[in-house]
């Protein structure tokens, strides 16, 4: 850690959303609603792939990490977010900050790799049917899930290392709900070029990769789809990879747009507005999109709900 910052304990205060020092509680009740919902979507993924043996495939186990990553994803954030649109000008310690960037950072990345690992799932399904059984082994299932979360957290781990070695005020405001990388690189007082470098060399290929593997499994998809003759199957298959994309696109685009540009165009607005896309909306909406609109996950739903049903008149 740089000297400065050992004399002293920087603090943070936390703007929020919105500036100013005005509560806003439609805003509140708006997002409480979404991470509600976020929790119910996500957490219900998880009970119903560990207790239904039905939804047993590679595709439903990916879900089920997916869906813990999310819930936990927007639980290191939207909590703060809540607690600004009611009393703005949180005040973090550096402790807390820097804690809340590095569970963020890995969460992030986590679900970036294994929306990968699910694109990835989905083209040997498509391109490699016959094959399916041999190639997306439990063994290389529990590969691809460990390597994300792996990964994630040796990236996270490097960033909140060289951001946090930096020097800061005493008492900084951070026009942010949370205590994110740009941010901090934006307050800091001393040298920023060795952990820019690091974001922009190391941080790029981190998240690129995923992308690149998201775009080839995609890419697959889309030339096995072109060769099916029948218009009905088309349109389905294009329905469902649509959807996929759209997410896909959500969370990457965002994520790119925020984190990959110099510190001197860094825009709070912006970076805010951007940071709820993929913090909040893209993980509310996976569950849904991924796994809801499923008739195998409909059926477990439903089988779930007969046996609770059961339960009670007993």
């Amino acid at each position: 850690m740089a000297v400065a910052n050992l004399t002293y304990q920087p603090q943070f205060q936390l703007l929020g959303l919105m500036d100013g020092r005005d509560a806003h509680p439609l805003l509140f009740l708006l997002f409480l609603s979404i991470y509600l919902l976020n929790a119910l979507g996500n957490l219900s993924m998880v009970v119903l792939v560990r207790s239904d043996g039905a939804l047993c495939s590679p595709m439903y186990y990916f879900l089920g990490h997916l869906s813990l990553v999310d819930v936990c994803f927007t639980t290191v954030t939207v909590p703060r977010l809540l607690a600004t649109l009611l009393h703005p000008v949180q005040t973090v310690s550096f402790e807390a900050c820097f804690a809340q960037m590095y569970f963020f950072v890995a969460l992030g990345i986590t679900e970036s790799y294994l929306l990968a690992a699910m694109s990835y799932d989905r083209a040997v399904a498509v391109c490699r049917p016959l094959h399916y059984g041999s190639v997306m082994t439990p063994w290389r299932c529990l590969a691809l899930v460990a390597a994300s979360w792996a990964v994630a957290h040796l990236h996270s781990l490097l960033h909140t290392l060289l951001i946090s070695a930096l020097s800061y005020p005493r008492s900084a405001p951070v026009r942010h709900f949370f205590c994110d990388m740009t941010v901090m690189l934006s307050l800091a007082t001393s040298d920023t070029s060795a952990a820019e470098t690091a974001i922009f060399s190391e941080g790029l290929a981190v998240v690129l990769t995923p992308l690149l593997l998201v775009s080839l499994s995609y890419a697959r998809i889309l030339v096995a789809v072109l060769g099916v003759r029948t218009t009905g199957g088309r349109r389905r298959a294009f329905s469902t990879c649509g959807a996929h994309l759209v997410v896909v696109s959500l969370f990457f685009g965002s994520v790119l747009s925020v984190y990959f540009r110099p510190s001197s165009a860094y825009s709070a607005r912006y970076d805010r507005l951007a940071s709820v896309v993929y913090a909040v909306v893209t993980p509310t909406l996976n569950p849904f999109i991924y796994s809801l609109r499923n008739k195998e996950v409909k059926g477990a739903l439903k089988r779930g709900l007969r046996w609770r049903a059961a339960l009670q008149d007993e």
